[in-house]
């Protein structure tokens, strides 16, 4: 148990994320009473309630009330003055953040926290599927949906704990790991971290709190990473393109259709071939820090190659939805240029000779305001761009800042030759009549673009079905 003896009921605000979620699932599995709200009504509140949990709309104080909790778990996207929460403080109920609640479950057991801005949905999904090939049957949290384990969270009964660490809010640095892993560190969150001194000293003290006997795995290409390393070189197990870290892939081979192949390297020596389902250089790297995981455990490199190729990936990470008429629709999480740039570059490796269209949705106005220019260089890999309004998340309207920054840079400055700003509305039927056999749609963003990919998917198949009946 996490919690005292009269710690029975668990009520959880913004239930309905990633994050949240898989906390909820947990500790429902730990035999807690648990509840949750959300002003939207996801994918993850339908599994939750399939377990039994209630979830009720929106936030009120009346919600307290009727669950009666002995301690309120709120998501960052919940503001402190919230009604809800207010209520809760103001009626004597604990209240604590939801890093604090995973962190007491996570520092009990032998954790393996991987952190950084980008990949690191698909490097903690990839390392739980090796520790599970190897039977170490481990509870796992994740941001995202993994299709090897049907969810984002699973209570193991195992020794170790993997979980994806939000550095987002600062609740990282809660987690004392047992292994460490940092995929590369990068200026995101902009709202929170003002400078990038600032994000390298958060994960300074992040690896300072790891658990004495823990090993550091990090990935010696990123230029962030390599200067927060030197502090801990002794620690530190290092991954990378060739022989000169302790883990390194050499002759990469990207397949046309889909997956990537590699020898992988350790200090120097060739221990075999890897093959991935998934794409895209930033998955070999992913694939590298899961070898370096499940080496320091004393997995067999056999067993690892095996759980890396079985791996199918996570949903909204290179997705595809779904093809008609000779036209294919892939979906991506990407909100940060360097996320962007990343799946671009996989989706030509895919498809080398098809013609390439992004609908982007810029995810907050602080990040687009900060990185607007970033974003439209590394949109040129797209032929034509569409770019939807900013998805807000819980910021305030900001009228000065808008998408037109990223298409007027792109026009303007980079003489894209077919980008355009879009209204929700209006997008779906744009995008379908510009369509042609032989693209590739990506949907791309944070928010909810994903819903227009599908919404595109279903009309290219009516129209396709439509047109087999007449030519009957």
């Amino acid at each position: 148990m996490i919690f005292g003896d009269n710690t029975r009921s668990l009520h959880l605000m913004g239930v309905g994320g990633a994050g949240m979620s898989g906390l909820a699932h947990l500790l429902k599995g730990l035999g807690y009473e648990v509840s949750g709200c959300d002003v939207a009504r996801t994918n993850y509140v339908s599994n939750l309630e399939k377990l039994g949990i209630k979830v009720l709309s929106g936030h009120c104080a009346s919600h307290i009330d009727i669950f009666k909790p002995d301690l309120l778990i709120y998501s960052s996207a919940i503001a402190w003055n919230n009604i809800e929460l207010d209520y809760a403080r103001k009626a004597g109920v604990c209240v604590a953040r939801r890093g604090d609640i995973l962190s007491a479950l996570f520092n009990q057991l032998k954790g393996i926290g991987v952190a950084g801005a980008h990949g690191k949905t698909t490097t903690s999904s990839m390392i739980a599927t090796v520790l599970d090939a190897a039977g170490l049957d481990p509870t796992v949290a994740i941001g995202g949906e993994v299709s090897d384990i049907g969810g984002n969270a699973r209570l193991g009964q195992g020794a170790y704990m993997v979980s994806e660490l939000d550095e987002s809010d600062g609740s990282f640095e809660l987690f004392a790991c047992h292994i460490p892993v940092i995929t590369n560190i990068d200026w995101d969150h902009v709202n929170f971290y003002p400078t990038f001194q600032s994000v390298q000293d958060a994960f300074i003290r992040f690896l300072s709190n790891r658990k004495s006997d823990g090993k550091i795995v990090i990935c010696g290409e990123d230029i962030g990473c390599q200067a927060v390393s030197k502090l801990f070189s002794p620690f530190c197990v290092t991954y990378g393109w060739g022989k000169r870290w302790d883990w390194g892939a050499i002759d990469v081979k990207h397949r046309p259709g889909g997956g990537v192949l590699f020898t992988a390297v350790k200090e120097g020596n060739e221990m075999g071939s890897v093959k991935l389902r998934v794409s895209g250089e930033h998955n070999v790297l992913n694939a590298l820090a899961a070898c370096a995981v499940g080496d320091l455990l004393n997995i067999d490199f056999g067993t690892i190659q095996k759980a890396l190729y079985n791996f199918k990936g996570t949903k909204r990470r290179l997705q595809c939805l779904g093809a008609s008429n000779d036209i294919y629709i892939y979906d991506d999480y990407g909100h940060h240029p360097r996320e962007i740039r990343a799946t671009l570059d996989a989706m030509r490796n895919i498809f080398p000779s098809r013609r390439l269209i992004v609908i982007f949705q810029p995810h907050r106005y602080t990040r687009t305001k900060a990185m607007y220019r970033k974003f439209a260089e590394a949109l040129m890999n797209a032929d034509i761009v569409y770019i939807l309004p900013v998805y807000p998340a819980d910021e305030k309207l900001e009228e000065c800042i808008s998408s037109d920054l990223i298409t007027n840079c792109l026009i303007n400055d980079y003489a894209h030759e077919y980008c355009l700003t879009v209204a929700e509305e209006e997008v779906v039927s744009k995008v379908v009549e510009d369509l042609l056999p032989g693209d590739v749609l990506l949907t791309l963003g944070a928010g909810d673009v994903d819903v227009f990919g599908s919404q595109i998917l279903n009309v290219i198949i009516s129209n396709f079905n439509k047109q087999e009946t007449a030519s009957m």
